[in-house]
């Protein structure tokens, strides 16, 4: 880790609601901010104007998933406790918005691309694969964090006026047949291309890897951590 990076405290456990109002209260403050958060319970959040399909939310209902709206876009994604929510939040005015925020995941994602390379694992952003049109982790939209062909993370935006926070998640466990059931997606489709933090080489220890993300947002952002 940079030794440069700020001191950062240990990032709490919150629940997915709690973690959507904290990304959105850090937006309206409107100020350089970063923030990593370690969801404790289940739930589905899915982005502002998307629909799920009656099937869907019918299959959620039956085992007992929440569903959150996100203030910003994207598909649905189901969270599991010791999920890590990440998010940093900038200015309009800052230079690292740009025009071409919509498409900046690699620019917003770099510290947890450089996370990986902490434990010797080479990840990249490129684009969803396109294999589910309600998962978002597997959605043909937007940018999705890679190792090889195994989609680790993913990453929303909610822009106002005066700022952008850019957030997202890496999840540590998946449930891959309540994804495949709730979903409607072919369970060797997310067997092959779903995977947790927890599977990683070296398997690092998730209270290492939160407390440095945390540190590695922060040191981007040029702010302490909220």
């Amino acid at each position: 880790m940079d030794s440069s990076a700020p001191r950062s405290p240990s990032p709490r456990a919150e629940t997915a609601a709690e973690n959507l109002a904290a990304d959105e209260a850090m937006l309206a403050a409107g100020r350089a901010a970063a923030r990593v958060g370690v969801i404790r319970d289940r739930a589905v959040t899915v982005g502002a104007g998307t629909r799920l399909t009656p099937s869907v939310v019918e299959r959620m209902r039956a085992v007992g998933l929440p569903c959150l709206v996100r203030g910003s876009g994207g598909a649905a994604v189901l969270h599991q406790p010791g999920d890590l929510a990440w998010s940093v939040v900038l200015p309009r005015s800052d230079v690292r918005v740009g025009r071409d925020f919509t498409r900046s995941y690699a620019r917003f994602g770099e510290p947890v691309v450089r996370l990986l390379a902490e434990f010797g694992v080479v990840g990249r952003w490129a684009a969803a694969p396109g294999l589910s049109d309600e998962y978002c982790l597997l959605s043909g939209r937007g940018e999705v964090l890679l190792v090889g062909e195994t989609v680790v993370g993913g990453a929303a935006q909610h822009a106002t006026a005066r700022s952008l926070l850019h957030h997202g998640i890496l999840p540590w466990s998946v449930d891959r047949a309540t994804v495949a059931h709730v979903f409607g997606i072919d369970p060797s489709v997310v067997a092959g291309r779903l995977g947790g933090w927890e599977e990683l080489p070296g398997r690092p220890a998730r209270e290492t890897v939160s407390a440095r993300l945390a540190a590695r947002l922060a040191a981007w952002v040029g702010a302490s951590p909220t």
